[in-house]
């Protein structure tokens, strides 16, 4: 009897630490967590709340938190690029995107979007996992510029934005992005994130990393890093509207591109520069060997995946799949330029959910173009 007392007795004292040290990580991670809110959302000269809830702070823009980045303590403020912005002709909706003119931002201020720690649990949990492309739950279908032609320092295009149906602990997203090697990446596009933003809507996103999101990188602006240089509009902004298939198309003209001076990677919504991130940020991006456009979808290993841009398969008909429209990509010139059917190659990893269509110049309108999606569905198997 005394045998099992003491073991009964050491059960309940091991219990017990055990639970002592389980509170005290949580508030340790609760402490480190209000830690970085306080980095993050800085005193402001002006609030504004949009009219989906959202809280937007302006903040000095020599202020904002990118300055925050141990690698930026240094750095020189951009306020915009040595290049032009290329535009593209438009043939469908435009959605409305960022503040209102009337709400933008003083001058000497930029929006930043106020974060909570919810916010930066979602970042902490989506980032836990990385890119490559064999990790069960995590699919794509994209169209990519073969390495050894480039280097390249720049992609863009027209992407049709749509609101595919993503259930939680699933990503749904449509973008382009520029890449060297595994480790230094930087994506632009549009997004369904419901670990997130806490709701099933489309936003446009951006995401870096240095390191294939082992220790660094973030979504949007949730960790110093990105340049915000616009008044008004902001990554993580809310699409008010998304197309519908086979009838009303809403588009959004997106690019990355690096200065040829300050070799910094700025992004461009509707050719108007947003921002920027700093070369110092990566290791290695002072050019790209990888660029490309396409879908990615993310769910728990298992478990189905979630539609990819529209949901629909490529079938060459703009109002159906999702699509990038007008793609270029820039060289060492600095010069915009379609790819050829050599320059590009395609690729799915599972075939019978989602498909990847490279269409090359189809004319005045679509120019060099693309279709990419599916319904997603049983896709580790």
């Amino acid at each position: 009897m005394m045998n099992i007392f003491l073991f009964v007795l050491c059960l309940v004292i091991n219990g017990g630490i055990h639970k002592v040290h389980g509170i005290q990580n949580t508030l340790k991670e609760d402490l480190e967590l209000e830690r970085q809110q306080q980095l993050i959302n800085k005193p402001h000269i002006k609030s504004i709340r949009t009219k989906f809830g959202e809280i937007i702070d302006c903040i000095d823009i020599n202020k904002q938190p990118a300055f925050d980045h141990p690698l930026l303590k240094n750095h020189k403020l951009q306020r915009k690029p040595n290049f032009k912005i290329s535009s593209v002709k438009d043939s469908t909706t435009r959605f409305i995107f960022g503040l209102k003119k009337d709400q933008y931002c003083p001058s000497g201020t930029v929006p930043i979007q106020r974060i909570t720690k919810g916010d930066l649990i979602g970042d902490k949990l989506l980032n836990s996992h990385t890119l490559t492309q064999s990790t069960p739950g995590d699919h794509f279908a994209e169209v990519s510029l073969v390495p050894g032609l480039g280097p390249y320092y720049g992609v863009s295009g027209s992407l049709s934005v749509y609101n595919p149906k993503v259930e939680k602990d699933q990503i749904s997203a449509s973008t382009l992005w520029v890449q060297n090697g595994d480790a230094n990446r930087i994506e632009f596009g549009w997004h369904v994130n419901p670990s997130l933003y806490g709701d099933d809507t489309t936003y446009i996103y951006s995401r870096w990393t240095r390191d294939n999101y082992k220790q660094t990188g973030c979504f949007n602006m949730q960790c110093p890093g990105f340049v915000q240089t616009h008044k008004g509009i902001y990554l993580g902004t809310r699409v008010d509207n998304t197309s519908i298939y086979g009838g009303t198309i809403v588009e959004a003209n997106v690019s990355i591109a690096q200065d040829p001076i300050t070799k910094s990677w700025w992004l461009s919504l509707e050719s108007t520069t947003i921002g920027y991130f700093p070369i110092a940020l990566f290791s290695n991006l002072t050019s790209a060997e990888q660029g490309g456009w396409g879908g990615r979808t993310h769910a728990p290993p298992g478990a189905p995946s979630p539609p990819m841009g529209s949901g629909y398969f490529p079938d060459d008909n703009l109002v159906h799949a999702c699509y990038f429209r007008q793609v270029s990509f820039k060289n060492g010139s600095i010069q915009d330029y379609g790819p050829e059917e050599y320059h590009v190659h395609t690729n799915t990893d599972n075939p019978s959910c989602f498909g990847v269509e490279y269409y090359g110049d189809q004319g005045r309108q679509a120019g060099y173009s693309l279709q990419f999606g599916g319904p997603g569905g049983n896709c580790d198997n």
